[in-house]
């Protein structure tokens, strides 16, 4: 089972920053938390600054868990994120819990951020862009962009699009002996 710690502000180490930069292949920017880590203890989510190199960043939570990141990336591949999509296009109880989970993670982005942040993004015009701004920084909340920052979010509070997934990923490992459904299945 993975340690969740959601409220982490602990400093992140030299040790933890040196494997953070091995698992991104750079060096991690903006870097302020790991509240998720597998059970060996390696990191699996990041939590990164509302502001990097000057700039608004509204990807609260970074997928580095490369296990994780290349099974999500077959799962695009393959087109998920269309069959998703398609579910909540025709479902509005899921058009609405994503547009909460939009709304949470936004407040939870907003818990964040010390005053002196939030005085540096006013004095530059930033903190609207960051108010309007969702799970992995995406101002549609009918649109799922990427399956990877929604599941790096979900494992630190669960969400809409991150229960999709685990259940499709359920689903699959009940399926067949490989672990996967065709992508056209109505999971």
């Amino acid at each position: 089972m993975a340690k969740i710690d959601r409220n982490s502000t602990m400093t992140v180490t030299n040790e933890q920053r040196e494997r953070v930069a091995a698992l991104l292949g750079r060096d991690p920017r903006g870097l302020e938390a790991i509240p998720v880590l597998d059970d060996a203890g390696e990191p699996r989510v990041i939590r990164v600054c509302s502001q990097v190199d000057g700039k608004p960043f509204p990807t609260l939570f970074w997928l580095v868990d490369p296990v994780l990141n290349y099974r999500i990336d077959q799962e695009e591949a393959r087109g998920l994120i269309k069959v998703f999509q398609g579910r909540v296009n025709a479902q509005p109880t899921l058009q609405v819990a994503m547009c909460n989970d939009h709304e949470a993670h936004i407040s939870l982005r907003d818990s964040y951020i010390s005053s002196a942040l939030r005085n540096s993004l006013e004095a530059a015009g930033f903190a609207s862009v960051l108010a309007g701004r969702g799970i992995g920084g995406i101002a549609d909340f009918s649109r799922i962009r990427c399956l990877h920052t929604w599941y790096a979010a979900h494992l630190v509070v669960p969400n809409t699009i991150g229960r999709m997934l685990d259940e499709y990923w359920s689903a699959a490992a009940a399926a067949t002996d490989d672990g996967r459904l065709p992508v056209h299945a109505d999971s």
